[in-house]
């Protein structure tokens, strides 16, 4: 039911009112007394709000719905509002024809694997505590919570001067950002600002491809960055002063670097590249990796020498702020990092990057595949790490064969220092897949 996202599909097929008044249900009858509700720009957000609120009153929980607004804001209401929980009706940065349904802790964590397998118990057994007609709770709306969530901003940065950004909204939710930036001084324009559900002006997910026309309009103007959100702005990418999309392992290594000292570690998933721990290797603190989706980033931040946690997607977690990935704040910390240090492409300059290769291949069975795959992995190396997927690191580099989460597809990754290497690595990872794949039916 759930995936490392939360759940989420297509409106009217995986997605349903149905599904939004169980999972309300379901919160509730695990004790959750108070609980946040918000949504990003989707027209079905509406539906499906009114669903699962009303699955949590039946139970007895009182509903606090705060309005269309960035993931990171209704996360970050949770505990401002005190309440127990928090649910956000959203698809990130999927098609316009999703939606999804995403559970928070006070922290601002996504539910972990033990608080999503409750939900998914008592959806699936119809196991509920529905309340008596003296102990449904009540609903109301309260206003204002993106000014707390943008105070929480200006008081996360400090610019030593103000430099000129455009910000693409991408139709969403993270508005929060120019209006931020702009009260702190920085010439702002903005791309795609209008709230809308359909997207209009480009996809939701913000890759290369799709800010062509922030990396055209950062070009030819005084812009010294570009940064651009999915549409519930738990993600944050960006262009430098000449439109050149920042890599997105380069990305994290920036972020990493600033965040971590001597002896602290950062999280990182198990697909992350070698340049970040380069990177950190050179202030002295080191990578800590964890399953991919940025709810493992986030459960590993709670360590206390664990300082910053990012995933090459594009999510990015302080911990002292909060632990939702919060767009936002990642692009206000990229501009104070632009005002502090230097141009954006000098910045990305001093990463080094290495040569990566990736594919998928379709499997039938991608449970079996992979049991497959590990054990001619474990005939061949004495070392592999089986966190998530199976990993092998080799003097050279590395290489990843991972199940997708939401698809019957296995990704292969590889890494290293020299092209040859890393074609090396490939070679050797689509072997032993292929390897597997007979074996594994």
């Amino acid at each position: 039911m759930f995936g490392t996202s939360g759940i989420r599909g297509r409106v009217g097929d995986e997605v349903t009112a149905a599904t939004a008044l169980e999972v309300g249900r379901a919160v509730a009858s695990e004790g959750y007394d108070r609980v946040v509700v918000g949504r990003d720009v989707r027209e079905s957000g509406a539906m499906l709000v009114d669903a699962v609120a009303a699955g949590l009153c039946e139970c007895g929980a009182d509903v606090v719905t705060v309005g269309v607004e960035a993931t990171p804001t209704v996360a970050r209401a949770i505990d401002h509002l005190e309440a127990d929980a928090g649910v956000v009706i959203t698809a990130s940065h999927n098609p316009a024809t999703d939606n999804g349904i995403k559970l928070w802790t006070p922290s601002g964590k996504a539910f972990g694997p033990d608080q999503r397998d409750a939900i998914e118990r008592r959806v699936r057994e119809d196991d509920y505590e529905l309340a008596d007609w003296e102990g449904i709770g009540d609903r109301t709306h309260r206003a204002g919570v993106r000014d707390h969530h943008a105070d929480a901003l200006s008081e996360a940065i400090d610019l030593e001067r103000t430099p000129s950004v455009v910000v693409d909204i991408g139709n969403g939710t993270g508005g929060v950002t120019a209006s931020v930036l702009d009260e702190l001084g920085c010439q702002v324009r903005t791309l795609n600002g209008q709230r809308d559900g359909s997207f209009p002006g480009r996809p939701s997910e913000p890759t290369a491809e799709t800010l062509e026309t922030l990396s055209t309009l950062v070009a030819e103007t005084d812009a010294e960055i570009g940064l651009a959100h999915d549409g519930d702005a738990d993600r944050m990418l960006a262009v430098d002063e000449t439109g050149a999309f920042v890599p997105k392992d380069v990305l994290l290594a920036l972020f990493a670097r600033d965040a971590a000292g001597e002896g602290e570690r950062v999280a990182a998933p198990v697909d992350t590249s070698l340049a970040v721990d380069d990177a950190l290797a050179a202030v002295g603190a080191s990578v800590t990796r964890t399953r991919v989706g940025d709810v493992y980033v986030a459960e590993r931040t709670t360590e206390p020498d664990v300082v910053f946690g990012g995933e090459p997607s594009g999510a990015w977690i302080w911990p002292t702020e909060t632990r939702c990935p919060d767009g936002p704040l990642a692009a206000c910390k990229l501009v104070e990092l632009v005002a502090d240090q230097g141009s954006l492409s000098d910045l990305v300059g001093e990463i080094e990057r290495y040569p990566i290769r990736r594919t998928s291949v379709e499997v039938e069975d991608k449970r079996a595949a992979m049991a497959a795959v590990r054990r001619r992995v474990d005939e061949r190396y004495d070392e592999v790490d089986t966190l998530d997927g199976v990993r092998v690191e080799t003097e050279a580099g590395w290489f990843l064969l991972r199940a997708s989460g939401t698809q019957p597809l296995i990704r292969v990754t590889a890494e290293a220092r020299s092209p040859a290497d890393a074609d090396d690595l490939f070679d050797t990872a689509q072997s032993l897949l292929a390897e597997a794949i007979p074996s594994s039916a």
